[in-house]
């Protein structure tokens, strides 16, 4: 017998993580959920997890037929050998063959006749895991909740005194809870699946209660696919981080790091922020790519260009794109907000930055990330979640938004994402000379000083290039300038200045 300290893994990618460590072994834990929710794939995983261990299992079942379960392991690619299937649907002779019984209502011995079947399978195979599939068909041969509840009691008891790990799975088919079958579980685990709009099949699970060990709480995404449940755990950034020295990332392009006060720090997230075209992505590319000519590891993540077009233009600007998840090697993420869920996004930057380690990450751009959220608040407890996680494992972060429109200085924003990252750096597009050009400022930087001038930024074969401060011109945030004369106003303030003021 395992003592009650002993965890067993559940088999069921990220569920472990969760559950910090994995099910208490020697108690009963409840699985509900709507048909369909995933309920008896995470059984089966449950078990084949317990065959790996050299654990005995068994799965007894009053709803499907051992031939029904193996289809759906089969469905997976999965083997069921090593797990002990048991049908527990009553023979109607069974009930019928004693005339002695005709006392009794029919229900309360098939009920009787059930629990002496599941008494039984586990006296003969003794397993330590074992899956009871469902409390739904027990319910119904009850009739009565009291009759039901106490039978419940009776069977917990049992596989406790035996050591035995249970699964049981019951139907949620309404909202009401049946909190009797709460209090006699050691732990609560709900699926829920959500039919969105548009797009696939939206799935859920969450911990309800865990008696005995703490576990994160909340609605945890999860994955249905050819090859099991996966569960994407929640972001708890409290309980990460990772020693690291504050060293300043450049660009690789002197003017613009002179423009960010030498560059952005490690462990702080920047804001990328302008209309369409403007250069943002590319910038962003321009940190990345510099990152991995020294010798670190850098991964954009992209909701809306394709990969293949941005490695090209990338190349087409001279830069030199060593693609892998090594050091000195830059990683593209492709990310469909329509299939990619939220917390699947996270756990993609966490592997990304806790596997391959990546000290630069690109998220390009806030906008797509908003499609693949449910709703607003929902994305900025998220991304500060996120942003507040890349900071504790010293990744400098990099984050596009999109404005709306292309020239004017008051374009409205998709999301106000300022107030969360440690710098922002404006892009702008303005009008001069009959032709349509770029320029470039930073309106604030919290780890240092950073100039405020508003510089010229373009784009060819050679790279990128930042020109000197646009000092001949006022207007520039307007989108249509004006030239000016050396007396009308001051110049910028330059950093050496701001120094001296300070």
């Amino acid at each position: 017998m395992r003592t009650t300290t002993s965890r067993s893994s559940t088999g069921v990618p990220g569920l472990d993580e969760v559950l910090h460590g994995g099910l208490i072994a020697g108690k009963l834990y409840l699985v509900n959920g709507e048909p369909g929710a995933g309920k008896t794939t995470l059984a089966l995983q449950y078990l084949m997890q317990g065959v790996k261990e050299g654990d005995a299992t068994l799965y007894l079942t009053l709803g499907e037929t051992a031939e029904e379960l193996r289809a759906v392991a089969e469905s997976h690619d999965w083997s069921l050998d090593g797990i002990e299937i048991v049908e527990l649907a009553v023979d109607e002779s069974d009930l019928m063959g004693d005339s002695e019984l005709a006392m009794y209502h029919a229900s309360e011995v098939e009920l009787q006749e059930t629990t002496k079947r599941i008494l039984e399978a586990v006296e003969r195979f003794k397993p330590v895991r074992m899956v009871l599939d469902s409390l739904s068909e027990l319910r119904l041969q009850a009739e009565s909740v009291q009759r039901f509840h106490r039978q419940l009691l009776a069977l917990s008891q049992f596989l406790h005194a035996r050591g035995c790990t249970a699964l049981f799975l019951d139907n949620r088919t309404t909202d009401h809870i049946d909190t009797q079958v709460h209090s006699v579980a050691h732990g609560v685990i709900a699926l829920a699946r959500n039919l969105p709009a548009y797009g696939p099949v939206q799935r859920q699970l969450h911990v309800t209660k865990f008696r005995g060990s703490d576990f994160i709480s909340g609605y945890h995404d999860s994955l249905l696919t050819r090859g099991g449940l996966e569960v994407f755990p929640r972001l708890t950034p409290n309980e990460h981080g990772a020693v690291f020295s504050r060293d300043t990332v450049t660009s690789g392009v002197p003017p613009l790091d002179a423009l960010l006060g030498g560059g952005v720090d490690r462990g702080t997230a920047t804001l990328l922020v302008g209309p369409s075209g403007s250069g943002k992505t590319t910038i962003a590319a321009q940190y990345a790519v510099a990152a991995t000519g020294r010798g670190a590891h850098a991964v954009i993540f992209t909701f809306e260009e394709a990969k293949a077009l941005l490695l090209h233009r990338l190349r087409a600007l001279g830069l030199t794109v060593d693609e892998g998840d090594g050091p000195g090697q830059l990683m593209v993420h492709q990310i469909d907000p329509a299939q990619v869920l939220p917390s699947q996004f996270v756990n993609m930057v966490r592997r990304a930055v806790e596997s391959a380690g990546a000290t630069v990450v690109v998220i390009d751009s806030l906008n797509g990330y908003i499609n693949a959220m449910p709703e607003k608040r929902a994305l900025m407890i998220q991304l500060h979640e996120l942003i507040s996680y890349l900071n504790a494992h010293g990744v400098a972060t990099f984050l596009v938004a999109a404005q709306s429109g292309t020239l004017g200085e008051d374009l409205p924003h998709v999301v106000d994402a300022g107030y969360l990252t440690d710098t922002v750096v404006l892009f702008r597009m303005y009008e001069h000379g009959g032709a349509v050009r770029k320029a470039v400022s930073v309106l604030k930087k919290r780890s240092g000083l950073h100039e405020d001038t508003i510089r010229d930024l373009w784009f060819d074969s050679h790279g990128v290039h930042v020109g000197p401060p646009l000092k001949h011109l006022r207007g520039v945030m307007t989108g249509v300038p004006v030239e000016v004369v050396a007396s009308d106003k001051p110049g910028p303030v330059s950093i050496d200045e701001q120094a001296k003021r300070s």
